[in-house]
């Protein structure tokens, strides 16, 4: 088994907030991106650069890869932005087309195909972690394992991680690799906490409620022991908490936000944050104002 690392070792230095980049890069159709859409995207860097944001989150799939390709557009025109970040991206869904079903693919043909796409897109050598999207039913730890040895001997991939994968499925792919999983990023928010209530309610009738939670036992504990650095994707809840008068907690956050004299949005980071975990939060706005309020989040402390 490879020596694993203390949580965050291999993410030093990228701050405690991601930048998802899925609402770059125009609509989810045909249309090639434009000068409007490069305008947009550079924006909206600029603003997470200036809270400190230094790790851009991307997946093949997103805006069916005009989300990358924008990036590598700004890339391209600013000869100093790719050593100012860090790039990770994800891959293993599959569109349906005329020919095949839409499914989840973590052959080691599709992993190498796609990460060739994505440096294309991205105008880069290398990204520094590739992450499995989603767990693959057929999925072979030593097939995976072959992928990513090819690839980082290559230089095009540095690290690896997952996303999506609860305890049980990150020990077994981790069978088979020959250097610790570095990320798991998963859905996370005040409104989505099946992988948090799990630990509370175990053994608790609360626990019949929450049938979903259950899988996703023991995956805080696992990405605490064994260094995994936790993402959590959603973490905005696709603004639930927005309207103080939906709900008695959208209510109590709008109250937080008032006293601690910042946005709603901060308060919904600033929670994940304070989990001992290290949750990253990945904030993915393509308002540029919206983004550098989320930089508060880092500055709120919430008591328990």
């Amino acid at each position: 088994m490879p020596q694993h690392l203390p949580l965050h070792a291999h993410l030093t230095d990228v701050g405690p907030l991601v930048y998802g980049c899925m609402a770059l890069g125009g609509d989810w159709g045909g249309a090639p991106v434009s000068e409007a859409d490069i305008a947009q995207a550079h924006a909206a860097v600029e603003a997470a650069l200036d809270i400190g944001v230094k790790l851009f989150d991307h997946a093949d799939i997103y805006r069916r890869g005009k989300a990358e390709a924008v990036f590598g557009a700004l890339i391209r025109r600013d000869a100093g932005l790719r050593a100012r970040i860090r790039l990770q991206s994800k891959c293993g869904i599959r569109f349906g087309d005329d020919a095949n079903v839409g499914r989840y693919d973590l052959s080691a043909d599709h992993i190498e195909k796609s990460v060739d796409g994505i440096l294309q897109r991205l105008a880069v050598e290398r990204i520094d972690i590739l992450l499995l999207h989603r767990p693959d039913a057929l999925m072979e730890p030593a097939e995976v394992a072959r992928a990513f040895g090819r690839l980082k001997a290559a230089g095009k991939v540095g690290h690896l991680g997952v996303s999506n994968m609860h305890a049980g499925q990150m020990r077994w792919l981790q069978t088979a690799l020959g250097e610790p999983l570095v990320v798991n990023q998963l859905e996370l928010s005040l409104a989505k906490l099946d992988a948090l209530d799990v630990g509370t309610t175990f053994n608790d009738p609360q626990a019949a409620t929450r049938p979903g939670g259950i899988a996703w036992a023991g995956t805080l504990e696992y990405a605490q022991q064994h260094g995994v650095q936790l993402q959590a994707w959603g973490s905005l809840a696709q603004g639930r908490f927005s309207d103080p008068a939906a709900s008695a907690a959208a209510q109590a956050v709008h109250e937080i936000a008032e006293a601690h004299r910042t946005t709603v949005n901060a308060v919904l980071l600033a929670w994940l944050l304070r989990h001992p975990a290290g949750i990253q939060p990945v904030i993915g706005s393509g308002n540029a104002e919206r983004t550098r309020a989320c930089g508060d989040a880092t500055r709120i402390q919430l008591r328990a």
